[in-house]
């Protein structure tokens, strides 16, 4: 082969490769864009309402509450089988609704902890999430192989929590806490591997656009659960 072929090769994998890696970049701040200021909107509004009583005593007083509170899973469902038919304005505006209606539901949150336990359990949220989603990000060991322990997991965690509603068990609530942590722990370093590896140079603006917005969501998701969990475990109440 001519030695200025060869060369022109490697430059032009090379050339390829430094695009590729800078529209990966591109993409995963679009993913951490989003859903940090999901993160925002739920925060604002969780504050606002729970500083109104005009707001939360409607809601958490009467059985309105349930409304609030099993909303964001029917967010959740109708976001994972409309996602492939609805545009990106439209998926971007379900899941401002869906972090807007998560933080109605968070609002009994500072009813019910102190403000400090609160700040103090969100910056350790902050630094297991960001650690755990950089080692998925970083790694270049499959995680593949843990997702469905992790995904079995998690279903065990959702079954034992609505049963927990009837039962009221302490000892109950404390073992689905220690066990959410560590699954939602890996589950974020799984699904920023899976938001990685789904990337795709080739995909058009549409597409690219709503593939973050549902690895946003995804994250947002173990981010917001992990925080509660953490905040039952160590949170101080409000007396």
């Amino acid at each position: 082969m001519d030695p200025m072929q060869n060369r022109w090769g490697y430059a032009s994998q090379a050339q390829s490769g430094a695009l590729f890696d800078e529209g990966l970049r591109q993409h995963m701040l679009r993913v951490y864009n989003y859903m940090g200021l999901g993160l925002v909107i739920t925060g604002l509004i969780a504050f606002i309402v729970s500083q109104s009583p005009a707001l939360y005593v409607p809601i958490f007083q009467t059985p309105l509450k349930w409304v609030v509170m099993l909303a964001p899973l029917a967010f959740v469902f109708f976001f994972s089988f409309r996602i492939q038919t609805m545009s990106a304005s439209t998926a971007q505006m379900t899941f401002w609704a869906f972090c807007a209606v998560m933080g109605l539901s968070l609002s009994s949150v500072f009813l019910v902890f102190t403000g400090t336990s609160i700040a103090r359990t969100f910056f350790i949220t902050a630094t297991m999430f960001g650690a755990m989603s950089l080692y998925g990000y970083t790694t270049k060991r499959d995680l593949a192989q843990f997702g469905s322990f992790l995904m079995m997991g998690l279903i065990g965690i959702i079954i034992a929590s609505i049963v927990n509603i009837f039962l009221g068990s302490g000892a109950l609530q404390f073992a689905i806490s220690i066990i959410g942590v560590f699954v939602f722990v890996g589950l974020t370093a799984w699904d920023t591997q899976n938001i990685k590896q789904q990337y795709a140079e080739n995909y058009d603006q549409e597409s690219q656009q709503k593939l973050a917005v549902f690895g946003a969501l995804s994250l947002y998701l173990n981010f917001v659960n992990l925080f509660q969990l953490l905040l039952s475990l160590t949170g101080q109440r409000e007396e």
